[in-house]
Order: structure tokens, then sequence, then C-alpha cells
């Protein structure tokens, strides 16, 4: 499984859909798939899972809204 399928991996498990592993540029948050309890908890799985920390200080729903916006954003702090 290469970086891209985990998080994707990773985003569908918390968001409880695996709508994100196919469609890449959908809008988890206007979806309704993810809520400001689901974004911690997304936060804390990617530490766990992917040893990679993200301060919530970096964390931006307008940069954040996407399956790829997220895997860009992780490759960039891994």
């Amino acid at each position: 499984m290469n970086f891209k399928e985990k998080v994707l991996q990773v985003i569908a498990e918390v968001c409880e859909d695996d709508v994100v592993k196919e469609e890449h540029d959908l809008d988890i948050f206007d979806a309704g798939l993810i809520d400001s309890f689901a974004t911690v908890e997304l936060l804390v799985q990617f530490e766990e899972q992917l040893d990679i920390n993200v301060p919530i200080t970096e964390f931006d729903r307008d940069t954040w809204n996407t399956p790829n916006a997220i895997v860009d954003r992780l490759n960039e702090l891994k």
C-alpha cells in the first residue's frame, strides 16, 4: 500500500465512508462526512497510523477539505 492509499484508508475509517477512496476531490466537510470532532480524530489517526504529527494550528478546513488536499499536506509534513 503506497502513502496515498494509506492516507485514504485513514480518512475512510474516520469518515466511516469509502467514497473518499474514489472521489479524491470531494469536499468532506461540505459532504457532511466529517465534523469538528472527527477532525480531531483524523489528526490523531494520522499520528498513530502514519507517524505524522499535524499541529491543530496547521489544520485549516479550507486547505484540508479534500482527500487529495490532505494527501498533499501530509506529504509536506512527513
